[in-house]
């Protein structure tokens, strides 16, 4: 399980990016990831997966 900080999350479009703690990569998030709700800034934990671009953020939880 991996922490982060969310950077932006558009509700509208339904995906945003997580900035992960260990590494300050972003990680792409889906809506479909998402556990809980998320607003630019929140703490969360997660777990990651291989998308067609790279790294997307799954089971999604605000701390």
């Amino acid at each position: 399980m991996s922490t982060g900080t969310v950077k932006f999350f558009n509700e509208d479009k339904g995906f945003g990016f997580i900035i992960e703690d260990e590494t300050e990569n972003e990680i792409f998030v889906h809506v479909s990831g998402l556990e809980d709700d998320i607003e630019k800034n929140d703490k969360v934990t997660f777990e990651t997966t291989d998308g067609k671009k790279g790294l997307n953020a799954i089971g999604v939880r605000r701390v």
